[in-house]
């Protein structure tokens, strides 16, 4: 921080509100920029085991508040993206002990994403299996497979039996998370994966009590993963917003697009966000709607109405960049800001921030390409009376 002179304004000497700390989920967090989940894919072996590659690449970022590293399969039956880490064998939590041991050297926080495709996924993944989701109705979905995207399939419903063998897998798998050394364990409830889709009243169409009460998922496997924790340590993340404008590599969206962010399914997320609230989890981290264009900001309001309805820390995601970061922090509606594809071109991204230096520009081919290349060899700041490479879009 910069040190009053006398006769200064103190407004322009205090840190930016990114650049404060703050308690978030049980940790003293020394900034309030956090690293997103991002899948990169670089987890290309048979064991699904991150390498000394992961260990480079959140090493690079250990200066962000807290790092949410990318989403880890809680089981085999899980699977549905190539490349993806797991968190389900003993081989997984020895390679993440390694991760986690180089980010806590360098004073770096770091939590795991817990994920389940469902019927996201793909037989290729499955040894041949049909994915199994909450109803036996086709997500529409393209899903990535070692011999590329193909479409989905019309799933199995899922038995009772099934649904309480998966809350037993969140709950193992956020046990191995604390034995490798995370400092907590992040719920994927968001985008278009198993939990998100028994939330999705088009494609949980279920009579039992996982259809009448399509929250109920979710909130069981709170419940088994806090068992593993303290519930501080545990963290949600919803995509309450998420529609056909937040499809990746699907191509045009159709007339039925099972996403929408509709009334309906609003009003069934304020009472999700108000369930966690009374479950005391250590955060919520929401993500908004995709921002109307290139540079448009992101809307304030929508996340002032689940800030409403959550006593616990906010993390604010999609779409910021250091003014609107500051600005929404400013202005009481987040705890914190989650950035993602700034972080893929920025490891130093706070110290750009802090420095008032644009970020610079990712190459888009190398995001999900394997290997070092675009992963772990983006350069820092170069520094003064050097040009810096273009500003990035908001992540």
């Amino acid at each position: 921080m910069i040190r009053h002179r006398q006769g200064s304004d103190p407004d322009e000497l205090r840190p930016q509100p990114l650049l404060r700390p703050v308690d978030l989920g049980g940790l003293r967090l020394p900034n309030r920029v956090v690293m997103a989940p991002l899948t990169r894919c670089r987890a290309d072996n048979g064991g699904m085991l991150p390498t000394e590659l992961h260990a480079a690449y959140y090493a690079q970022r250990a200066g962000a508040g807290l790092i949410i590293a990318e989403g880890s399969w809680v089981s085999r039956r899980a699977v549905g993206v190539p490349g993806a880490p797991g968190i389900f064998s003993e081989r997984q939590v020895e390679a993440w002990r390694r991760v986690t041991g180089v980010v806590h050297a360098l004073g770096g926080r770091i939590v795991l994403q817990l994920w389940h495709a469902g019927a996201n996924s793909h037989p290729d993944h499955l040894g041949g299996a049909l994915p199994a989701g909450p109803s036996a109705i086709n997500p529409d979905e393209i899903s990535p497979t070692p011999s590329g995207p193909r479409g989905t399939r019309t799933p199995r419903a899922m038995t009772v039996a099934e649904i309480e063998g998966t809350v037993a897998d969140y709950g193992a798998a956020a046990g191995r998370a604390r034995r490798a050394g995370f400092d907590g364990v992040e719920i994927a409830a968001g985008g278009t994966y198993l939990i998100s889709q028994f939330l999705n009243p088009r494609l949980n169409r279920r009579t039992d009590g996982y259809g009448t009460d399509r929250g109920r998922l979710l909130m069981e496997i709170v419940d088994a993963v806090a068992a593993a924790w303290d519930r501080r340590r545990v963290g949600v993340r919803l995509a309450p917003y998420w529609t056909a404008a937040d499809r990746s590599g699907a191509g045009r969206p159709h007339e039925g697009y099972h996403y929408t962010a509709d009334a309906r399914t609003l009003a069934d997320h304020d009472g999700l966000v108000a369930e966690l609230g009374e479950r005391r989890v250590g955060y919520l981290h929401l993500r908004g709607r995709a921002p109307d264009g290139p540079g448009a900001a992101p809307r304030f309001d929508e996340v002032a109405r689940y800030r409403a309805l959550f006593g616990g820390p906010l993390i604010a995601n999609h779409g910021f960049d250091r003014d609107t970061g500051n600005a929404i922090i400013e202005a009481g509606l987040a705890d914190a800001v989650s950035f993602a594809r700034l972080f893929i071109a920025n490891p130093d991204l706070v110290g750009r921030f802090a420095l008032g230096h644009e970020p610079a520009a990712g190459d888009r081919s190398t995001h999900y390409s394997g290997g070092a290349r675009g992963y772990v060899d983006y350069p820092i700041w170069p520094g003064p009376g050097v040009t810096s490479a273009a500003p990035a879009s908001p992540g």
